[in-house]
């Protein structure tokens, strides 16, 4: 096995994940349909955005900290 092409498609499924977190956080919570919507789902789908938005956050964070440990020089892994 190897680490380092792991790391890489591990990283590359990060950035779908994100892409998906995207687009729940963009989607419409009224849509303008006939349905009555209370103000308990409205609630509920604030929450889920703002839970997509969080873990989109995290997730690039991650990525970045593990591009810098894995694909950083020499010199940027021995300066910790």
């Amino acid at each position: 096995m190897n680490i380092k092409e792991t790391k890489k498609n591990i990283i590359r499924a990060g950035y779908k994940a994100v892409d998906e977190l995207i687009y729940v956080a963009e989607e419409k919570i009224i849509t303008n349909t006939e349905d009555d919507i209370s103000a308990d789902r409205l609630k509920n789908a604030a929450a889920t955005k703002k839970l997509a938005i969080f873990d989109a956050f995290e997730i690039l964070n991650r990525i970045e900290e593990e591009k810098k440990e894995a694909f950083g020089g020499f010199a940027e892994r021995r300066s910790k």
